[in-house]
């Protein structure tokens, strides 16, 4: 990858987690660990790989987005506003009174979002029946999701799975954001739902791992995964719960909390040095 593209990525994936801690210290409420782990994924996604229009966000031939994790709400609505589906300084409305932001991805009042979701292993059925739909309607848009590891404790996630592969859904392309950890603690220890390769693949899908902060690994996955027919894609994304805040990283406790204001200050004084260290001052590749 380019370096100027690669440090354009980086820093679109710093302020979605930037924007993604301003939402949840604003709402005093929400999922700070798992929205910064699929920072880099949405960066890709949003500003690189998915055919969207900010513009019409209801354009029909458009790539479509299903956040199943959907309490990790606050970094899609960061890299949506970022991607200019609304002003980025309504993120510090999230979870208000009357705010269309709520604390789980709403398809009606939030433009942008294609999926309505809040209950876990419903966002992959739901992007199964947008991928068959393409099939069934000539249409060549393609469906991404993403899952969270302890999400995939769900029984529909597999029911969703089989169902991919026995309509040979190869427009769908999912994400398993494996940063090992769940509301009460790991996930080997609550249900050990691995090894997430092997049974995507006894389930008849094409399955790729990678680092989840990988930029050429996200690239190289999102390619493979285009290239293949016949069959879904599993790329199994290995992260870090908390990624890019010292004190949030692979702790359980930050799962669902906000930051006081204390930890709020020294959360942003961090994502900002890394910015720095991305695109120095100076750096005329900056902005």
């Amino acid at each position: 990858m380019q370096e100027l593209k690669a440090k354009k990525l980086a820093e679109m994936a710093n302020l979605i987690r930037r924007g993604a801690i301003e939402a949840v210290y604003s709402g005093k409420s929400g999922h700070p660990g798992g929205s910064l782990s699929i920072a880099e994924i949405l960066a890709y996604l949003y500003f690189e790989e998915m055919h969207i229009d900010p513009q019409r966000p209801a354009l029909p031939g458009r790539d479509r987005f299903v956040l199943s994790k959907g309490h990790c709400a606050p970094a899609l609505y960061a890299a949506l506003a970022h991607r200019g589906f609304f002003p980025v300084e309504e993120l510090r409305t999230f979870r208000h009174a009357n705010s269309r932001l709520q604390g789980h991805p709403d398809m009606v009042g939030v433009p942008g979002v294609d999926m309505t979701t809040g209950s876990l292993g419903q966002g992959i059925s739901a992007a199964c029946g947008m991928a068959l739909a393409a099939k069934r309607q000539g249409q060549d848009f393609r469906v991404y999701t993403i899952v969270g590891d302890g999400e995939s404790e769900e029984g529909q996630v597999w029911e969703a799975a089989m169902f991919a592969a026995h309509y040979r859904l190869d427009n769908l392309c999912l994400f398993i954001d494996f940063n090992g950890l769940q509301i009460d603690g790991p996930v080997t220890e609550i249900m050990n739902c691995t090894p997430h390769d092997a049974k995507f693949a006894a389930f008849g899908w094409h399955v790729i791992s990678i680092c989840a902060h990988d930029f050429d690994q996200i690239e190289a996955a999102l390619r493979e995964a285009r290239a293949t027919k016949d069959k879904p894609t599993a790329i199994i994304a290995r992260s870090v719960k908390g990624k890019g805040v010292s004190f949030m990283e692979n702790q359980t406790d930050w799962h669902g909390k906000a930051p006081n204001d204390e930890q709020y200050r020294q959360a942003m004084a961090e994502l900002r040095a890394i910015s720095e260290q991305i695109t120095p001052k100076g750096d005329v590749s900056h902005g």
